[in-house]
């Protein structure tokens, strides 16, 4: 077998996705914190923000939506034989997030699991020039390593990115159709400019030179509409009602684009994913969706419920967020520690923080 050539038929069988269950709307924040209006709402793309209070954390979110994707499932936990958790936040030291899930697995006696956590800034830093260089650069070698260089945006039926803001990645996918534009120019493609009309007036320009011509973003996006509506827009569902997810933001973008898509529009498509973190860490690659409608029909059913779900969530108003998120600053550190909310804002089948003892160790209960 040839060293370079890549596995066949490996991707994505199942997910699922856990948010807070609580969030606070931000227009409401654009009010308390005395900001011009609009300035989440349309500047970000920003409508609502879900947020943790003090009975949930990084280990129990992982432990909620594990047994949740296991249960869907109804997966033995002894089929499990390998673990990986991506992640920015740690909040003990000690030990890893993947540790943690492994109390999951104990009652099966399954402990011979391999994997161990994958940290780095979300493979979500929002340098802006950073973020777009490297989507620059992965674009380009996204389509040498596909062994065509002549790869364009068409062939693309979706794209996901990874999204600090949905602001950002609207201006993201312009800069696709900026680099789209440049590299037929440079082919000699006779259709370059009919494509792009108004890109025309920049054609002089290196796309090195380009990173804060506001002109050229806006006409980039203006020309880029139609086609982000249709390719991207419907991948920001939980970026705009749930808020930047760090690490699983692009993964989020997939759910969402998922539950907006039918099983039969999917068939056989191009999806095209990017991710960035801090320190130029990113990565662009292609999903191509399966033709077998069934499997993908049994995917969708496992997440079709994330729309209801978010519907289900309770409005915080924009002081009492503030004041969660004070009290959870104030305990911050703090062992041993009794975490004071209410547990009737978690969903039933949430993991939560049951108590921090005085050696800093945190155990977790399950609500029924």
């Amino acid at each position: 077998m040839n060293s370079h050539e890549n596995p066949k038929d490996v991707g994505v069988l199942a997910m699922e996705i856990y948010f807070p269950n609580q969030y606070v709307d931000q227009s409401d924040l654009e009010e308390f914190d005395g900001v011009s209006k609009g300035k989440y709402t349309i500047g970000l793309g920003q409508h609502k923000m879900g947020f943790c209070n003090d009975r949930e954390d990084i280990h129990s979110l992982c432990l909620t939506v594990v047994q949740r994707l296991l249960e869907k499932n109804k997966l033995d936990y002894k089929q499990i034989g390998r673990l990986e958790v991506g992640t920015e936040t740690i909040i003990d030291k000690s030990k890893s997030v993947k540790s943690v899930l492994m109390q999951l697995f104990e009652p099966s006696q399954n402990t011979d699991i391999v994997g161990i956590d994958t940290t780095n800034a979300c493979y979500g830093g929002t340098s802006i020039q950073c973020y777009l260089s490297a989507l620059d650069a992965c674009f380009k070698r996204h389509s040498e390593k596909d062994g065509r260089p002549d790869v364009s945006l068409d062939d693309f039926d979706y794209f996901c990115f990874h999204a600090p803001y949905c602001k950002l990645v609207q201006k993201s996918f312009a800069r696709l159709c900026v680099n789209d534009y440049v590299f037929h120019l440079k082919s000699g493609s006779e259709n370059a400019d009919s494509k792009y009309p108004d890109l025309v007036p920049f054609k002089h320009l290196e796309l090195e030179e380009t990173y804060f011509n506001r002109e050229l973003e806006q006409a980039a996006v203006k020309c880029s509409k139609a086609a982000f509506e249709a390719k991207t827009l419907p991948s920001l569902m939980l970026a705009s009602m749930v808020g930047n997810m760090y690490t699983p933001s692009l993964y989020g973008g997939l759910v969402s684009l998922l539950v907006n898509t039918t099983a039969e529009s999917l068939l056989g498509k191009r999806i095209g994913m990017f991710s960035y973190g801090s320190g130029l860490a990113s990565t662009m690659f292609s999903l191509h969706v399966s033709k077998d409608q069934e499997k993908i029909e049994k995917l969708l059913a496992l997440i079709n419920d994330v729309p209801s779900r978010l519907e289900a969530r309770s409005a915080v108003s924009a002081v009492d967020f503030t004041a969660i998120l004070k009290a959870k600053e104030d305990a911050y550190n703090k062992a041993p520690y009794q975490p004071v909310d209410a547990l009737d804002t978690l969903t039933p089948g949430t993991y939560y923080l049951l108590e921090i003892d005085s050696k800093y160790r945190r155990s977790y209960a399950r609500r029924p």
